[in-house]
């Protein structure tokens, strides 16, 4: 009877690791596996004082001291949390409006096929992704249009892992990455017929910088789709809880400041472009976006107990359950800034570059 009980918790205990591991661990896109979490470009030894240096950063996010340190602990980010974010939600780093009848990867594909319809291009025409991360939004894009497209991140080990997708999907000829800041991008005037961010720019310690630096690079009546990440009209800086709802969204996704959705338009506006459509996407009749990550809750607390092992036995570096538990942290003030109304991830503005100086100045 003992020797019964034992075998029963053997492999009781065997079947558990096996479903954690192998059946939990993939990404929606099976791109990554929990046994695979890793620092990105940063050694697994230093990944925990990287995480501290960067919790230091963005602790205060109103008191930065140098906007031109932001890039680098932006970089800093995104080699912590790029691995968890592939394992847990994808390999698109972007929140869609939530779609009856439609899957979550589902309802992002259409989420990203709108932007590039929206920029209005044509197969083999070139246009460039503005912060792209691992790729998601650009082999959706690309395999949608048939458009070539560009992407650009600040982070390394982003560029390895979109290469590597895009080989996988067999679209490395429509999809190219390159490793750059897009604040100062090494592209020449005038080259691309269409760009567009997804919820990339919230990075930017100035957005007027991005955009200048994207209308330099666009054609003369070539059109430019932005996703933003914005404070809405509900929000009230007199309002302790609405701060400290935005303070939290802010340290935990390597924000420098949040913006106000009022802000968007005369900044586009300010660096020459025209508007031509404006619209929060989150707005009703848009279903939550934030339900995902609230039906999510206990797929976190399942993660989390697997990277704690992981970490544990040596297999994820130290720092990766900190990492995980300030994401853990920062979906409950996603969440509350969803339900709240006072922020949205996906305020829309549809821009143009004009055809010559003379229209944009009129």
């Amino acid at each position: 009877m003992d020797s019964l009980v034992l075998f029963c918790t053997g492999a009781l205990i065997a079947g558990g690791l096996f479903w954690f591991v192998c059946v939990l661990g993939p990404a929606e896109q099976k791109g990554k596996r929990a046994v695979d979490l890793s620092g990105g470009s940063i050694s697994a030894e230093n990944v925990q004082d990287n995480y501290k240096q960067y919790w230091s950063f963005f602790r205060r996010p109103k008191e930065i001291e140098k906007a031109e340190k932001v890039p680098d602990f932006v970089d800093t980010f995104y080699n912590l949390v790029t691995d968890i974010y592939e394992w847990g939600w994808g390999q698109s780093f972007h929140f869609s409006p939530s779609i009856p009848g439609k899957s979550h990867g589902e309802a992002t594909r259409l989420h990203e096929q709108m932007a590039v319809d929206l920029i209005d291009v044509k197969p083999g025409e070139r246009i460039i992704d503005v912060g792209c991360g691992v790729g998601g939004p650009m082999r959706a894009i690309a395999a949608h249009s048939r458009a070539k497209v560009v992407g650009i991140t600040i982070n390394e080990y982003q560029v390895n892992r979109a290469r590597l997708h895009n080989k996988k999907a067999g679209l490395d000829s429509l999809c190219e990455v390159v490793c750059g800041n897009f604040l100062q991008m090494d592209f020449p005037d005038n080259s691309f017929d269409g760009a567009y961010s997804i919820e990339a720019t919230c990075h930017a310690p100035k957005l007027e910088e991005v955009y200048a630096e994207v209308f330099r690079v666009l054609k003369p009546g070539s059109l430019y789709v932005s996703y933003e990440w914005v404070t809405t009209e509900k929000f009230k800086a007199s309002d302790a809880e609405h701060v400290e709802i935005i303070q939290g969204i802010e340290r935990g996704d390597a924000l420098p400041g949040l913006r106000s959705y009022s802000d968007i338009a005369a900044t586009a506006k300010k660096v020459g472009f025209e508007v031509v459509k404006e619209k929060d996407l989150a707005k009703p009749p848009a279903n939550p976006w934030w339900s995902r990550l609230k039906m999510g809750r206990i797929a976190y607390w399942r993660n989390h107990i697997l990277v704690s092992i992981l970490a544990a036995i040596g297999i994820a570096p130290k720092g990766t359950v900190d990492v995980h538990e300030m994401l853990f942290h920062t979906a409950d003030y996603l969440t509350r800034g969803g339900e709240t109304g006072i922020f949205s991830p996906m305020h829309m503005v549809l821009l143009r570059k004009p055809e010559s100086p003379e229209t944009a100045s009129s």
